[in-house]
């Protein structure tokens, strides 16, 4: 949990990386908003051009919990098909299997949601998939195993599903803990501000 708090007070800005422990004073940049080591309150100088790229590459990678070969694949992919490069990226991470979980409120973070998926706790169209990066399309549903329901990470699902409202295109029923992709994710719905376009900008360097 440490690591991800100075990972976001390097970054200098709020990623949810540990979920609703990001929304109240707990959390590690309304605290401490400055980057982490001895000389941290000490940084003034703004980042150089390249300094920037990166510091865009990084948010979205810790965000979605990728690696740089993951991050030069999506991208790589984004900018072959037709269309917007920034709206291509963002459709395609969010198209990932642990980030419907996540947006459909089945877990705090990311990071849980990626853990579910990976120990078998969650069903797309009714079989088990473990594999957090399968790509969603409009149709799919997303289930949980009805085990798991009230247990470990699912402890407080019931009354976290009650006050959560997913996404536009994600139609969420609350009472069968099951999701269904309803259509191409909407990127004006993320919840943090990205500037993706500085990631086409890194890779072509």
């Amino acid at each position: 949990m440490k690591v991800l708090e100075k990972v976001e007070r390097r970054l200098g800005e709020k990623l949810f990386l540990k979920g609703d422990r990001c929304i109240g004073p707990k959390c590690a940049v309304t605290r401490r908003g400055y980057p982490p080591g001895i000389h941290g309150k000490k940084r003034k100088r703004g980042l150089s051009e390249y300094g920037l790229l990166l510091r865009e590459k990084q948010k979205v990678r810790y965000l979605y919990g990728l690696d740089d070969k993951d991050m030069k694949r999506y991208t790589k992919e984004a900018v072959s098909k037709p269309g917007i490069f920034g709206s291509n990226l963002l459709r395609l991470l969010e198209s990932r299997l642990d980030n419907v979980v996540f947006r459909a409120g089945f877990s705090e973070s990311r990071r849980i949601a990626r853990r579910l998926v990976s120990d078998g706790h969650m069903r797309v169209n009714g079989k088990t998939l473990n594999i957090p990066s399968a790509r969603m399309k409009k149709g799919d549903i997303v289930s949980i195993k009805e085990k798991i329901i009230g247990r470990g990470p699912l402890a407080e699902l019931e009354p976290r599903l009650k006050k959560y409202e997913p996404p536009s295109w994600l139609d969420l029923d609350k009472n069968k803990k099951e999701v269904k992709v309803a259509h191409e994710p909407q990127v004006n719905e993320l919840e943090v501000q990205l500037d993706v376009t500085k990631i086409k900008e890194f890779y072509s360097r």
